[in-house]
């Protein structure tokens, strides 16, 4: 462990994007990032699971996508930039997205910005 990262995990709401998160989480990112392909978002629309088996996503990265458990796919590993791909797939804009890293509602959310109006 990087000893600049000492500590790191005691800090709420950090998930260090390390070496080990970032192998654990390899095929998840390829399956993510696959999404700028039009083809691939296609097949992600049309059949999830056949999207899925391609990939080979296991049962618990399948679970994350499906739910769009965003605090989950972060914390597993999946990176912010893979998981805006998934996010615009899914109309979901990035004030979503936070907001559920942090675990608030969007409304609860955009009351600590300074972006009045802001969606």
């Amino acid at each position: 462990m990087n000893p600049q990262l000492k500590g790191i995990e005691s800090l709420p709401g950090t998930y260090v994007f390390d070496l080990q998160r970032s192998a654990r989480a390899l095929r998840l990112n390829r399956f993510l990032h696959g999404l700028t392909r039009p083809e691939k978002r296609a097949l992600f629309k049309e059949d999830a699971e056949s999207a899925f088996e391609q990939s080979g996503l296991d049962a618990g990265e399948r679970r994350m996508v499906r739910e769009l458990d965003w605090a989950a796919l972060i914390r597993y590993g999946a990176s912010f930039f893979c998981l805006e791909k998934l996010a615009r797939v899914k109309g979901v804009s990035n004030p979503e997205m936070v907001a559920a890293f942090r675990g608030e509602s969007l409304e609860d959310f955009l009351k600590t910005r300074n972006v009045p109006g802001a969606r």
